[in-house]
């Protein structure tokens, strides 16, 4: 096996400056470095027009809202990569809002392939110009179904989610006027007809191809497996009016996690679900830990349902690689790409390609700091590009030297990482 030291060949394959290189074997990273990737998770935001108001449909809870916290110091701006990427995307920083003017609508599609990127998975409240197939595919927000009564109590619980209930009910709201409906009907039988199941409807006759859940900023992911005569008699009780208990909500909100989910599954829509340590002062960690989703995954009635564990649950990645066990369950390692650096994500990926490599998914978490910088979402995007294939290619190198597999069989791994997986999960080109 020749291993190349070749400082300039490595960083013309991987992009990325010379003086940050691990050895990897060279023909590797430059088959690592040409393969059209497809992005499992991102919140690119539509292009804008002069005059126009500021797309605020990039995410359902941005995070804006809630109150300052402490980031890792690989998503602040004092990360040495970003002002990497501006020079490799625009030559000049002041150059950026022209590029974004010349490429117009287009601008999107162009920053895909600045990063290498052929299908970006878009987590949007609405699509439009610009982040349309086939180079956008849509992933819609379900959270807000989960809340059909009074959250007044769910807010009290710390000021993070203070903030972001209110985000909920707004949506929850606009997801009804879709459907001409104006309140939340009196029973969950009727909840579930003529809201539910038309809102999974409309998403999927509008181009979704999964949902996806942010509720571990609201709550934990321990979903119990109530009855539906429970759900229902809570649901009825507050449906018009009055204020359920957290544990009744709880109750509620058990069910219908499983249920929307089950309806999912039989549209085929895959369910993405937020697992991470990050955002907030006062984010649950414990409650965002992968093993708490086990008696969903293991829920016989929604074995017909494939899951995501967004994010990999970071720091719990040996729960995740449990959880990748699970026949319909599924991992990315979005936003770990932009936190962590090449050497630790190496680290992840081998421990998890050594046992499910079909189950690995690549994501960037591209994204804007808030709704005002279009832009930001194109750099945050190139440098989770970049260090997913390093890390990539250092991962494999190890595995390939340490007699783990050939290089052919590397080289499989790759492509599967890349697109290969995702293209089989979600039905698009495997080429």
């Amino acid at each position: 096996m020749k291993i190349s030291h070749t400082i300039l060949a490595l960083s013309f394959a991987l992009g990325i400056p010379a003086a940050a290189q691990t050895p990897v074997d060279s023909g590797l990273a430059a088959v690592i470095a040409q393969i059209r990737a497809i992005d499992n998770h991102a919140h690119p935001l539509l292009p804008p027009h002069a005059g126009g108001p500021a797309d605020s449909d990039y995410d359902a809870l941005p995070l804006v809202a809630i109150p300052p916290f402490p980031l890792p110091i690989g998503l602040t701006s004092d990360n040495p990569r970003y002002a990497l990427a501006r020079r490799a995307l625009y030559g000049d920083s002041s150059k950026r809002a022209q590029v974004m003017v010349q490429q117009g609508d287009g601008w999107p599609t162009w920053a895909l392939d600045q990063m290498g990127t052929d299908i970006m998975l878009a987590n949007r409240v609405a699509v439009g110009p610009g982040l349309l197939p086939p180079r956008f595919r849509w992933v819609a927000f379900v959270d807000p179904l989960l809340f059909p009564l009074n959250t007044a109590l769910e807010r009290q619980a710390t000021p993070d989610v203070r903030s972001l209930y209110p985000h909920e009910a707004r949506l929850l709201v606009r997801y009804l006027a879709a459907l001409h409906v104006k309140t939340v009907p009196p029973t969950l039988d009727r909840y579930l007809s003529t809201v539910v199941s038309p809102t999974l409807d409309r998403m999927k006759r509008e181009g979704a191809v999964a949902i996806k859940y942010e509720v571990a900023y609201l709550r934990g992911l321990d979903f119990g497996n109530p009855s539906r005569s429970a759900a229902a008699a809570v649901y009825a009780r507050y449906a018009e009016g009055g204020t359920p208990t957290r544990a009744e909500y709880k109750t509620l909100e058990d069910f219908l996690f499983r249920e929307i989910d089950r309806q999912a599954g039989l549209r085929g829509l895959v369910v993405h679900i937020h697992s991470a340590d990050i955002a907030g002062g006062f984010y649950n960690v414990t409650g965002s830990q992968p093993l708490l989703l086990e008696s969903v995954f293991n829920d016989s009635t929604l074995r017909g349902t494939k899951f995501v564990l967004l994010h990999g649950g970071w720091p719990h990645t040996r729960q995740t690689l449990s959880m990748l066990g699970k026949p319909n369950v599924y991992a990315d390692f979005s936003m770990m790409d932009q936190m962590l650096s090449p050497a630790v994500l190496a680290g992840v990926l081998r421990e998890w390609l050594g046992e499910y490599p079909d189950k690995v998914l690549f994501g960037t978490d591209a994204f804007a700091d808030h709704n005002e910088d279009p832009v930001g979402w194109v750099e945050t995007g190139w440098v989770a590009a970049k260090t997913a294939r390093q890390a990539l290619a250092i991962a494999l190198t190890g595995m390939m030297n340490d007699g783990e597999l050939s290089r052919d069989r590397a080289v499989a791994i790759a492509r599967m990482v890349l697109r290969t997986n995702a293209a089989t999960l979600y039905g698009f080109p495997t080429e």
